[in-house]
């Protein structure tokens, strides 16, 4: 089972969901369609097999990161955790919650974070609340910048600095008195770190939790 699954989340990495057939898999592994069978009943038992092995791996890696006093910074290095395993996998983004029924890693990553506001002076909606803002900011911002780039930018052509700075010359040639935000921020969109502004907005997630907290 674990080479059936390990050759999933290959197609899986290499193309998407769209990948992730029986034929393909049993081509990766050499066999026929018969035998993956033996292992699940279908295309959908399959993916859900393979999102319930790499979030064990993001699973593991949270548990094993040394806990502090305070459980806001706590939930800051889970989410940074999770936001680096689908960024690096952007099928994992849109079918992250797929799970969350079952008693899965899916289940256990978003118990984790909950366990974090348990520590914090919250009602139960303002905790659900909490970890519904982080797990969007997480996935929503991982999807988003797991989008494939251009072609051009892909095959080489335009490097992603000259691709972003194109519409950044588009924006200067703006009015500023009809677009004055778009001037404001221009040299800042300009070459900016795509890790860098996940982190600003988680930042200001995790601020208004603790503002919240009266932490």
């Amino acid at each position: 089972m674990e080479a059936v699954l390990t050759a999933a989340v290959a197609l899986l990495d290499e193309a998407g969901e769209q990948a992730l057939t029986l034929r393909a898999l049993a081509g990766r592994l050499g066999t026929g369609v018969g035998s993956i069978y033996w292992y699940v009943s279908g295309k959908d038992e399959l993916l859900d097999r393979a999102i319930d092995h790499v979030l064990g791996g993001v699973l593991s890696a949270v548990q094993v990161q040394v806990r502090s006093d305070d459980p806001i910074d706590d939930l800051r290095m889970m989410a940074v955790t999770l936001f680096d395993a689908i960024v690096d996998r952007p099928w994992l983004g849109t079918q992250f919650m797929r799970n969350i029924a079952d008693r899965g890693n899916s289940l256990r990553l978003y118990e984790a974070l909950g366990e974090q506001t348990l520590r914090l002076d919250l009602t139960p909606k303002q905790r659900f609340h909490a970890v519904s803002a982080v797990v969007g900011v997480v996935v929503g911002s991982a999807a988003d910048l797991g989008q494939e780039p251009p072609e051009e930018v892909l095959d080489g052509a335009v490097g992603r600095d000259e691709f972003l700075g194109r519409y950044a010359e588009m924006w200067r040639e703006l009015d500023a008195g009809e677009y004055p935000f778009m001037h404001e921020i221009v040299d800042e969109f300009d070459g900016h770190d795509d890790k860098e502004q996940f982190l600003a907005a988680l930042e200001l997630t995790l601020a208004g939790l603790r503002l919240q907290a009266g932490a």
